[in-house]
C-alpha cells in the first residue's frame, strides 16, 4: 500500500530493527593494543589465564596462622594455647613450618606458612608473652584464607571474545600479567551534512541559512558509543556531488550517516544514491515513529548507511533507536541480552499526554524529585528545536498501540548517554 506521496507505508520500529539485524556487517579489523589503552574496546578473542591467582595461599585478616584442628573447641571460656613460631613478613615466602600446637603471626595478604590452613583474627586472641598466644575461637579449614587458585585458575577463560572491557576487567588483566590483548578496531562512522541552507558553524548566517549543528550532535553520540566520528563536511543538494561524497565516505568508514536528505522532495537524493552504490541498498524509508518518521536505513556492501531527518530531535531519536545498536555490533561487542543497553530510571509522568495510535512516540523529558518521588516532565516542542534536547535528561517511549500516558502513570525513562 502507498501513502499520499506515493511511498510505501512506514514500517514499524520492530520491523526496521529486524531488517537491520538480519544484515551481515563488515567488522573492523582486529589489533593488538596495551591494556592501558583498552578501556571500552571489545575483545577479539577469549582471554585465558596463564597462571593461578593469587598463586599462593594468603591471609585475608591480620591474626595468627594456625592448623585449624588445634582450635577445635576453643571459646572465650575455654581457650586453647599455642606456641608462637615467629612472624610472616609481607612480600616474602615464610621459612617457618608450623607443627601441631604452633601458631605464627601474619598480616593481611601474607603467605601462609607450611602446616597452616586457617587464620584466627587478632580480635579472638590474646598474646600472653613472646612465646604463647591464647586462642578464643574455633576456626575451620580455609577460614580467613584465599587459596592459591581460588580467584583464577590457570587455563580458565576469564573474559570471552565480544566482551567490552571495563576498568575492573583491565585491572584483572594486569593482575595476571597480561599486558597486551587482541581487540576489534573502533568502528568509524562518517557524517555528511546535506542542504543548500546548511553552512559551517563558524560562518556568519544569512537569511534562510542554518548552522551545521547536527554533525556535532552526531559526533558526540558516536564517541559515546566508543566509536570514531569522521566529519566529511557539507554537501549541496546535487545528485552527482552527493554520490561522489558518499563513495569517498564509504571508502574511509564502517558506517555512513547522511543528515537532511530523508524527506520527500526534489532535492532529496539519499535513497537513490544508497540504491545505486551497493547491495542490498535501502531496507526501509519511513518508520512509524515520532520524531524521525522519514529516516532511511540501508546497507551498501556490508556497511550501514542512514539518511537522517534534518531536525535535531529526530536525529537523536533515530540514532538511539537504530544507529547505536549497529555501532555496538560493529565494535565486536556481544551484549548480554538480559542487561539493558542504557541506563534507565522509573518515574511518574507529570501530565496527561495524548499520542496517535499506530506510531511509536519518543517524548523528551527531564527528571525532577517531588516529595521523595521521581517525576518525568515532558519537554514539549517541535523536533526542530534544539532547546528541547538540551533541557531533556532522556526519552519516554509511548508504544504504538497506546493512545497516550496519564498523569501519575509510572514510566521508564531512557537516559541520554553522558
Amino acid at each position: 500500500m502507498k501513502d499520499l506521496l506515493g511511498r510505501d507505508e512506514a514500517v514499524t520500529v520492530e520491523e526496521a530493527l529486524r531488517l537491520l539485524n538480519e544484515q551481515k556487517l563488515k567488522l573492523p579489523v582486529t589489533e593488538s593494543i596495551p591494556i592501558e589503552n583498552a578501556f571500552g574496546r571489545a575483545l577479539a578473542q577469549d582471554i585465558v589465564s596463564p597462571e593461578n591467582l593469587p598463586g599462593f595461599n594468603r591471609s585475608t585478616m591480620d591474626g595468627y596462622a594456625v592448623n585449624s584442628a588445634d582450635t577445635f573447641g576453643a571459646s572465650d571460656t575455654m581457650p586453647v594455647y599455642l606456641q608462637i613460631k615467629g612472624q610472616v613478613l609481607m612480600g616474602q615466602r615464610p621459612e617457618i613450618r608450623l607443627r601441631r600446637g604452633e601458631a605464627c603471626q601474619i598480616p593481611t595478604g601474607g603467605m601462609l606458612p607450611e602446616g597452616a590452613d586457617a587464620i584466627v583474627m587478632f580480635e579472638y586472641t590474646s598474646r600472653l608473652d613472646n612465646e604463647m598466644v591464647e586462642i578464643m575461637k574455633t576456626v575451620s579449614p580455609g577460614e580467613n584464607v584465599i587459596m592459591f587458585d581460588e580467584d583464577v585458575k590457570k587455563g580458565e577463560v576469564i573474559l570471552k571474545a565480544g566482551h567490552r572491557l571495563r576498568p575492573q576487567d583491565i585491572g584483572a588483566l594486569a593482575g595476571l600479567g597480561i599486558l597486551e590483548i587482541e581487540v576489534y578496531g573502533k568502528p568509524v562512522a562518517a557524517i555528511i551534512s546535506t542542504g543548500d541552507e546548511v553552512v559551517p558553524v563558524d560562518k556568519p548566517l544569512s537569511i534562510g541559512e542554518v548552522r551545521d549543528i547536527n554533525s556535532y550532535n552526531l559526533a558526540g553520540m558516536i564517541s559515546a558509543c566508543h566509536a570514531v566520528p569522521l566529519k566529511k563536511g557539507i554537501v549541496k543538494d546535487d545528485l552527482d556531488i552527493l554520490r561522489e561524497a558518499v563513495k569517498q565516505a564509504l571508502n574511509s568508514s564502517d558506517m555512513l550517516l547522511i543528515t537532511g536528505g530523508s524527506s520527500v522532495g526534489v532535492a532529496d537524493y539519499t535513497a537513490r544514491v544508497i540504491n545505486e552504490l551497493g547491495s542490498p541498498g535501502v531496507l526501509f524509508h519511513g518508520v512509524a515513529m515520532k520524531p524521525g518518521k522519514p529516516v532511511i536505513g540501508g546497507i551498501v556492501d556490508g556497511k550501514p548507511v542512514f539518511g537522517l531527518p534534518g531536525h535535531p530531535a529526530a536525529i537523536t531519536v533515530s540514532f538511539e533507536t537504530f544507529i547505536e545498536p549497529l555501532l555496538i555490533r560493529l565494535s565486536g561487542e556481544i551484549p548480554n541480552p538480559v542487561i539493558p543497553s542504557r541506563r534507565t530510571v522509573r518515574a511518574l509522568f507529570s501530565r496527561n499526554l495524548s499520542s496517535a495510535v499506530g506510531r511509536e512516540e519518543h517524548v523528551r523529558v527531564y527528571v525532577e524529585k517531588r516529595n521523595g518521588a521521581l517525576w518525568a516532565v515532558p519537554v514539549l516542542g517541535k523536533s526542530g528545536l534544539v532547546r528541547t534536547l538540551v533541557q531533556a535528561d532522556g526519552i519516554v517511549v509511548i508504544p504504538m498501540n497506546k493512545s497516550g500516558i496519564y498523569e501519575g502513570e509510572e514510566v521508564e525513562v531512557r537516559l541520554f548517554r553522558d
